[in-house]
């Protein structure tokens, strides 16, 4: 009964071999046991080897029947799905493993429309994954793909390849080091720095996604894009290549070399198709004018240009700060007009000019490549300049305009209703000043000249003028602090940082 049970248990054993590991099985025109090995059949003339639904023909084998491995001589060819075949000259089979080996100048794996050429290719089938580790060339419809090594697996329809990666079509061309490509989504995933050349831009990324048939892209580490003169860089992006549109996110810096133009901010677009550029969150913009530059700083700020990407306009909303070495501003809303070269401050603007600060409903400047040009100070301006800690000079009026010659100022009018309030001095810097008295009155106009020390050196008032000279502890009150005064000195920016506090 004991030998029953344990030749059942054999047999059992045996059957369980034979059906985890089948065998290969086999035909030829014309076959032999090899002389020196037994173990081994050595087969001619249209060979053919089936396993577990793999299908391999050849010229020649010899075929282990010990070891389950076929070995196979010219025109290998394994059909291995209705749509997936390897063709070489030189195979090596493990039944066991199921893993194919196979050489030739050129082994070719066709699976559909995608074909894998190398020297030598490790397919295993257990995994559907073919392997090749000295230089490989793909070609997925329009695309090829290269690299020193990689794999590819026919289940996923993915490539997995790395180094000296080159991804291209007849529109681009991407190099990496590390990529993983979809054949049937036409996505590539890389995960090393990257770059992608197209006709019209060059976009750089560590780490990645780029669909090669719609030309999207999305970096998400240390993103770039070149495109025609402007560049964009940020955390991450998404880049629209065919519509040349990008989304930016995180520490985002455009530069437009054409009109040397800097926006930074924590999120921006630009669309060079609409032509217009926009950032927002700690928005800057940047100009530089020869050896000047001009700091503006906004809630959002947007950039215009014309199809040949001469700038526009500039549109800055909201909380709006300007600083340059030589006049700063502030405001809720700005424009500035690149075809006159006309900045317009809207909404509770101040400009400030040296020593003096100026107040209106809507300030305008007119600037040429020497600095400012004109001044125009439109609706209830109001211009201050400070003697001392409680003293003032004030010039107040329905319009003002402030003329300039060389960056420098020459005169102002004030226009409608003006007042003044003068405080006379004498001294210089050496003997310091004192106050002789205050000129105080009002006209229908005045004009105020200036000297080369850009102070008032002469008023001239227009049309029933009402002046009057004060001591200085005589002056009136009405005239210490005229109606609507306010000294905005605490929010000045003295420096290009300070366009960020508001």
């Amino acid at each position: 009964m004991k030998r029953i049970v344990l030749l059942a248990l054999l047999l059992g054993g045996v059957i369980a071999h034979c059906s985890a590991q089948k065998l290969i099985e086999y035909s030829s025109g014309m076959g032999s046991r090899d002389p020196n090995n037994g173990d081994i059949w050595v087969l001619y003339r249209r060979v053919k080897a089936v396993h577990e639904g793999m299908t391999l023909t050849s010229d020649s084998a010899h075929y282990n029947t010990r070891e389950n491995s076929f070995t196979a001589f010219g025109s290998v060819v394994i059909k291995l799905s209705d749509t997936t075949f390897i063709y070489g000259d030189r195979l090596y089979y493990d039944g066991n493993t199921r893993v194919v080996d196979i050489w030739d100048d050129t082994v070719v794996l066709v699976d559909g429309r995608t074909q894998l050429l190398a020297n030598h290719v490790t397919y295993e089938r257990n995994k559907a994954t073919a392997y090749y580790t000295e230089w490989g060339h793909a070609l997925s419809g329009a695309r090829t793909l290269d690299s020193r090594q990689g794999e590819y697996n026919s289940d996923r329809k993915e490539f997995y390849i790395y180094n000296e990666v080159v991804l291209a079509d007849t529109g681009m061309t991407l190099y990496t080091d590390t990529l993983i490509y979809n054949t049937n989504t036409e996505v590539a995933h890389f995960e090393s720095p990257t770059r992608i050349y197209s006709d019209s831009s060059v976009i750089f990324s560590d780490l990645g996604d780029y669909n090669t048939q719609t030309r999207f892209a999305i970096s998400y580490r240390a993103s770039h894009v070149d495109n025609q003169g402007r560049t964009i860089d940020s955390d991450t992006l998404y880049y629209d290549d065919q519509e040349r549109y990008g989304k930016a996110y995180g520490n985002v810096r455009i530069f437009d070399s054409v009109n040397n133009i800097t926006c930074t901010g924590l999120y921006g677009e630009t669309n060079q198709v609409r032509n217009f550029s926009f950032v927002t969150g700690r928005a800057l913009v940047l100009f530089v004018d020869g050896k000047d530059s001009l700091f503006l700083h906004a809630d959002t700020v947007y950039v215009t240009t014309d199809s040949a990407n001469q700038l526009q306009s500039v549109r800055a909303n909201y909380k709006v700060k300007v600083y340059r070495h030589d006049a700063q501003a502030m405001c809720d809303s700005a424009f500035y007009s690149a075809g006159d070269s006309l900045l317009s401050l809207y909404k509770d603007p101040v400009l400030w000019y040296e020593h003096y600060q100026c107040t209106a409903d809507t300030i305008e400047l007119l600037h040429d490549t020497s600095g400012v040009h004109r001044a125009w100070l439109r609706s209830d301006c109001f211009g201050v300049q400070q003697v001392d800690r409680e003293k003032f000079n004030q010039l107040k009026g329905r319009q003002g305009v402030v003329y300039f010659e060389s960056g420098e100022p020459q005169y102002a009018d004030v226009l409608g209703n003006a007042q003044m309030v003068y405080y006379i001095t004498e001294g210089d810097s050496t003997t310091g000043t004192s106050l002789l008295g205050v000129n105080v009155g009002m006209g229908s106009d005045m004009r105020i000249y200036f000297d080369t020390t850009r102070a008032p050196s002469r008023v001239v008032t227009y049309d029933k003028p009402d002046l009057k000279t004060y001591p200085v502890s005589a002056v009136p009150a009405e005239w210490r602090r005229m109606k609507d005064f306010r000294w905005l000195s605490s929010r000045r920016p003295r420096k290009p940082e300070d366009v960020f506090v508001w």
